[in-house]
């Protein structure tokens, strides 16, 4: 048997053998924990340098006002002082049956365009909105005929201010200093574009009502002229040809009513953008339908139908014995065209900004600036662009193709809101359905050069995105849309 003093000591040598094994378990685990610390500390230091910080988004900075500002400056500035003539030719006597179905063509577009933007609040209009509902295709056929056709558009605009502006010698700078400046506007925010828009608006449904008042008060302004369109009605109706210049009159007047897609296009910088996108649409053009018909109204009354058809500024003719009227005419006009002109530059680089995010154009033309939070790159180079069709030639006389992409577009839109689900949807199915009808039926009576033109465009579109497309499947190893 062990000893006493043999046991106690075997005892205190367990014990202290025991207390050695603690202290290094215990120093192991701080060495654990410490390492664990750096580790983690070393893991955020990596993720924060590698992981990108959030690309800078455009700023809901657009209010209800100020998206019904670029609306209206967008739709007046594009028909009020051209369509008529033109219309008149087509039609007649039945003019405001023209007119009347133009505005049904423009209410079912505006109604599709209000409903899709309430479940799509962000850039790029029927782009995003075919792309979402109908497919990839289908969005790059809306978007790439609304930013080719709206770009001829801005630079028609741009000319077009120039010819009520300066002498003939002077046209082209004096579009070019338009643009320039305008474009330098947009660049630097979406209120501010929102503020010169309410600006232009004002000047000019101030010059109208001055215009329009003035034609009812000389010497001449009568009902007679309304009578006797009711009058000439039964003649101008009673063909196939009668109905189809209606028709062609529908659509050169629904051409005037478009403008509502520039809302669309600024939606991801409207602010509470469900419920104000669509009252903005529905309230632009049912503002922009009665000013129409006052505009119709006066001018037939005054003009008569053949005075109106025969005339290429029917409302300079309605006021022509009261000189200053013609010069708030010309003001006026010019006025409104810079609106026009505006309103393109907003509603083309936001649809710029939207193809750009999905790789269907470069994707440079993407870039936020995180300042003013406007894609100023796009913008600079649609001015670019926009100033090289001006400095080309004469646009304004070669860009019917235009229409044809305007009708592609609301085409699209109909057919994209016709799929949305009952969760989203505001307006019946049947009005997508007679939107589709109609423009196809417009686009029956567009002449043969503009649909040409706009199939030629479109196919330019297709065929380069087709390759991109074709390339980008390759490097990825696979095949897709």
């Amino acid at each position: 048997m062990l000893s006493v003093a043999r046991r106690h000591s075997l005892a205190e040598a367990l014990e202290a053998h025991r207390a050695i094994s603690l202290a290094k378990a215990i120093e192991a685990r701080r060495c654990q924990a410490t390492c664990g610390l750096l580790a983690r500390a070393s893991i955020r230091g990596v993720t924060e340098n590698t992981t990108p910080a959030p690309k800078p988004q455009l700023r809901r900075a657009l209010t209800l006002g100020g998206a019904i500002a670029i609306g209206l400056s967008s739709m007046i500035g594009a028909g009020v002082f051209s369509a008529f003539g033109p219309a008149a030719q087509a039609a007649g006597s039945a003019l405001l049956i023209g007119l009347t179905l133009a505005f049904i063509v423009a209410a079912c577009n505006a109604t599709s365009t209000a409903q899709l933007a309430a479940q799509y609040p962000t850039s790029g209009g029927s782009y995003i909105y075919g792309r979402e509902q109908l497919g990839h295709w289908w969005g790059f056929v809306a978007g790439w005929g609304f930013v080719v056709g709206k770009s001829a558009s801005a630079a028609a605009m741009a000319l077009t201010f120039a010819a009520y502006a300066a002498p003939e010698a002077w046209l082209k700078p004096v579009a070019l200093a338009a643009l320039v400046a305008l474009i330098a506007l947009n660049s630097f925010g979406i209120t501010r574009t929102a503020g010169a828009a309410r600006i232009i608006v004002a000047l000019v449904l101030t010059g109208l009502a001055g215009i329009l008042s003035t034609a009812w008060v000389l010497e001449g302004a009568s009902p007679t002229g309304a009578q006797a369109l009711i009058a000439g009605l039964d003649e101008q109706l009673a063909t196939p040809a009668g109905w189809y210049g209606v028709l062609q009159s529908a659509g050169l007047l629904f051409f005037a009513f478009a403008g509502y897609a520039r809302i669309a296009t600024l939606g991801e910088e409207v602010r509470e953008p469900e419920r104000n996108i669509p009252r903005a649409i529905i309230t632009t053009l049912l503002v922009v339908a009665v000013l129409y018909a006052l505009v119709a109204l006066t001018l037939l009354s005054r003009l008569g139908s053949g005075g109106v058809a025969a005339s290429s500024a029917p409302l300079a003719d309605a006021v022509r014995d009261a000189p200053w009227a013609v010069t708030l005419v010309q003001i006026t006009a010019a006025i409104a065209a810079l609106g026009a002109l505006l309103a393109g530059i907003a509603g083309v680089s936001r649809t710029t900004l939207a193809m750009a995010r999905e790789r269907d154009l470069p994707s440079a033309l993407a870039i936020v600036h995180p300042g003013v939070q406007v894609p100023r790159v796009a913008t600079i180079v649609l001015g670019m662009v926009v100033a090289l069709l001006i400095l080309v030639g004469d646009v304004r006389e070669v860009i019917g193709f235009s229409s044809f992409g305007v009708l592609t577009y609301y085409f699209v839109a109909n057919l994209a809101a016709f799929t949305q689900q009952d969760a989203h949807r505001r307006y019946p199915r049947w009005a997508q359905v007679i939107g589709m009808a109609l423009c196809g039926v417009l686009v029956a009576t567009l002449p043969w050069q503009s649909v040409v033109g706009g199939l030629a465009i479109f196919a330019i579109g297709l065929i380069g995105r087709a390759i991109v497309v074709r390339r980008l499947s390759r490097r990825a190893g696979h095949f897709g849309s």
